[in-house]
Formats: C-alpha cells, structure tokens, sequence
C-alpha cells in the first residue's frame, strides 16, 4: 500500500489538555476504573436526484463529545453537544454516577500518540469538493440509467458524503486521532413492461475521495448496472420451492455470512451466552474448508478504519480456521470481562453512543475450485445472486430474502428468478459447504450495518460456494 499521510486532524473542541484531565478526573471521583472522553466532529452532504431534477441537497456539521466510565460490568455513560466546560463536566458526573463504586481513582497523564499507518489515503477531503462535482457524478449516473433502456420509467441517484474528525484520550494516558472520509454514489432503477414493474440498484465508495469515481468505479457503471438488474428482473420467473443445491454468487453473497454468522460471534453476544457459538471455541463449527475473517485494515474498503472508536489498533481476525471456531470480535469492555485481548472492533455510531463489538469487513476465504467447476456439478439447483436482506435469530435459524438469481440445469445458469428465500442454520449451513471457490470477491461498498440502534458502515464477501442442499422458498 502506497504510504500517504491521513487527512489533518481539525482540533474544533474549545478544551485544553488541562481541562480534558480535570474532566477525565471527574468522571472517576466516584469509583470508576476506567473513563474515557470520545470528541467527534463531522460533516455531512447529501444530493439526491429524481424526475430529471436535483431534489434536494443538504449539508449539516455536528459537533459533541461522550464520556464514558467502567467499574467492573457496569458502563456509565454522558454526552453532550455544548462543549462549554462546565456542560462537559455535568456529562462527566453523570457517566461517573452510573458506574459509581466505592474508591477514587486519577487519571494518567496524556501522551498524545499515532498509528504508523493510513488505511484510507485520498487526495482531498470529501467536504472540501465543490458542490457542482458532485452533482455531475449524480448527474452522470442517472442519465446512464434513464437512457439504457426505454423501459427504464424511473430512476433515483444519490450522493452521500461524510468526514469524521475524532479524537480519543482516556485515564490510562492515551490521545490519539484520526479523520475518516466515506462517501457513496447509490442507483434505485425501475423498469415497468404491461403490468409488471420491477427494481435494480447499484452503487459504489468506501473511504475514498472522488477520484474513486473517475478510476475505478464510473457514475456510469454504476447506473447501467442498476439498470441491467431492473431490466432481467422483468423476465425472471418466481422460484421454484423446496431443498436443493444451492450456490451462492461472489461478493453479494457475503451479506448472509456478515448476518448469519458474524454478529454471533461478536464478544458482548458470546459473552452474555446469547449467540449460539459461546461454548463452541476450538470445535468444528464448519466443514475443514471453512476460514472466515474479519479485517478492518483493507485499503479504502468501507468497513475499515486506522483506529476503532476506543482509539485500539485494529487487527485482522481469524474468526473460523479449516472449520473449528477460533476467534471473536473483541471490544475493550468485552475483552476485560472475558480476559481476552481486545481486537479494536469497539465502534459506536457517533459521540451519543456507547461503543459495542461490530463488524467491519468480513469474508469467506478462498477456496481451491473455479466458479465454472462448482456450477458444472449441479444438475438442477439455485443460483442465489442479489440479496435484499435477512432475519437471524441467537439460535442461528436464519431467512434470507434474494432479490435476484438463476436456475441451475444440467450444470448451466438459465432462467433468472426473483424474490426467492433461503432458510437455515448456521451451523447447519457450514457443515453443508461442499465447494469453495477461487474468486473472492466483495459486495457493494454501500452497506450499513444495525445492532442495538446503532448503523455502522460496514462491508462483506465470498467466493463462489456451493451448499450441498438447502431449503429454498418460492412457488411449488
């Protein structure tokens, strides 16, 4: 990776270093073990483009800090947007009076710190880009869907844009900070014929500047793909219903992995013992050709990030090796309780929020077999290719809804089919996995994840993989 420095970090917070160990000191007078002070600033610009015009633009900056105090289970937690001293030292003793417990404790001094890498180098700060650049990407994007197809009646763009300025010091001495682009140019295209109307989408992004647009992901592309799915969608066919082989598309099928398999073995879930891999460390949870990772240090990958909003250094983690389950998705406060080592997978929304164990860009890894070997060796089965999303519950039954995919006949892709479901277990499903192919890839970089109210941008994958039988709902 070609080493570029971060964005400069924009110190917007009125507080000196002086007043930030006083407000860090505050927050453990009443017992805490541990306080920590998470300041954000952000900007935001949004553009959405529909029936041939701009519709709307918009652009908002918030600005806030939160505090948070351990002592033992408990969190204690405050915030507020008026970065005034004594309005921060209210949110302090709030947060210290959650989490109160006999004893008083004072924080170590700051030593402010940097990490020795940039996982999303750009140019120019997405905030900084002109308004008019923007709209062209919109622009550009709905034209080439509008125009691919006079079947083609309806066509939406949008353009989204942040830049996250955080900055984390905690009682244990740490300051450290980090600015975060991000920025997606997403296409909603619907195609109508007779009575039947039908809907693509496509987008693009990560934590890149707008020269991700012109190098590697074109607005058109992106609005002829969305264009594309719409139109196939009017001829598909509604699935047929049953158990069958089921083969599961590159990229777009890592979403059902992300869901029914990465939020359980995230560490407050196998912690609490609700997610049903808690007692399963070092057993067979998968068939040997089984590895699953999650990495949040891929280059300009959506999910990624120099540090985690505790200010740890993020790892990769190997989450299932060759089938036995090895790894979990540690935050500070999970790995203290489980004396494991923190992973720096603590992400939290914004400064209202209290960080969780998350996701950031987890996959499938590759196998040894081609896409045209796994599909040969289906005589008659499903070929799952575009999801538009899914239920899974602790116990690991799971309903994924797909919005697009094939039949499978005498080992060739055919008809197209849409809204078909597929129902399982986790585990179950694992075990089930008789092909892994040898071209990983990764959905849309456009996701956004949901956990206990908070969205975080995040991203998956998969090879090509081949599931022996799985029950498959359509129209029998």
């Amino acid at each position: 990776m070609k080493k570029t420095a971060p964005l400069e970090f924009e110190n917007h917070f009125p507080l000196s270093q002086e007043d930030i160990l006083k407000i860090l000191n505050f927050s453990l007078s009443k017992g805490g073990d541990f306080s920590e002070i998470f300041l954000e600033y952000k900007t935001y610009n949004f553009i959405n483009m529909e029936e041939d015009i701009i519709k709307e633009t918009a652009e908002s900056i918030s600005l806030g800090l939160g505090i948070r105090v351990l002592s033992g289970e408990k969190t204690g937690y405050g915030y507020t947007n008026d970065i005034s001293l004594e309005k921060v030292r209210k949110a302090a003793l709030t947060a210290a009076s959650i989490a109160s417990t006999p004893g008083d404790r004072n924080a170590s001094s700051l030593t402010p710190s940097s990490f020795p890498h940039n996982y999303y180098p750009v140019r120019e700060s997405l905030h900084k880009a002109s308004l008019e650049n923007k709209i062209s990407l919109v622009q550009e994007c709905y034209r080439s869907a509008q125009n691919l197809d006079p079947k083609i009646k309806k066509v939406k763009v949008s353009f989204i844009d942040l830049t996250q300025h955080v900055r984390i010091v905690n009682s244990e001495g740490l300051d450290i900070s980090d600015v975060r682009p991000l920025v997606k140019l997403v296409c909603l295209a619907i195609a109508e014929k007779t009575s039947k109307r039908e809907a693509g989408y496509s987008g693009g992004g990560g934590r890149v500047g707008l020269e991700y647009f012109t190098q590697s992901l074109s607005p058109e592309e992106i609005g002829q793909d969305a264009a594309h799915e719409a139109l196939e969608l009017l001829e598909a066919e509604w699935p047929p219903a049953g158990e069958m082989p089921v083969i599961l598309a590159p990229g777009h099928s890592g979403v059902l992995i992300h869901e029914a398999v990465g939020h359980l073995l995230e560490a407050d879930f196998n912690r609490k013992k609700t997610s049903i891999f808690w007692n399963k460390m070092g057993k067979k949870v998968a068939d040997s050709q089984v590895s699953i990772y999650d990495d949040p240090t891929i280059p300009h990958f959506r999910g990624s990030y120099n540090i985690d909003d505790e200010g740890t250094l993020p790892k990769k983690v190997l989450l299932i090796h060759q089938g036995k389950l090895t790894g979990l998705l540690q935050d500070r406060l999970s790995a203290r309780l489980m004396k494991k080592s923190c992973t720096g997978h603590g992400r939290r929304q914004d400064y209202t929020n209290i960080p969780i164990p998350r996701m950031s860009n987890t996959y499938v890894d590759k196998g040894e077999y081609t896409p045209e070997e796994i599909i040969k060796s289906v005589k008659k089965g499903f070929y799952a290719h575009k999801y538009q999303g899914g239920q899974v519950e602790d116990s690991g039954k799971f309903t994924f809804s797909v919005s697009s995919g094939y039949l499978i006949e005498d080992g060739k892709l055919t008809s197209p089919v849409k809204q078909a479901t597929l129902i399982g277990t986790n585990i179950d499903i694992l075990n089930k996995i008789e092909m892994i192919g040898s071209d990983l890839q990764f959905g849309l970089q456009t996701g956004t994840c949901g956990k206990e109210g908070q969205s975080m941008p995040v991203n998956d994958g998969c090879p090509t993989l081949k599931i022996t039988r799985m029950t498959v709902g359509g129209q029998s």
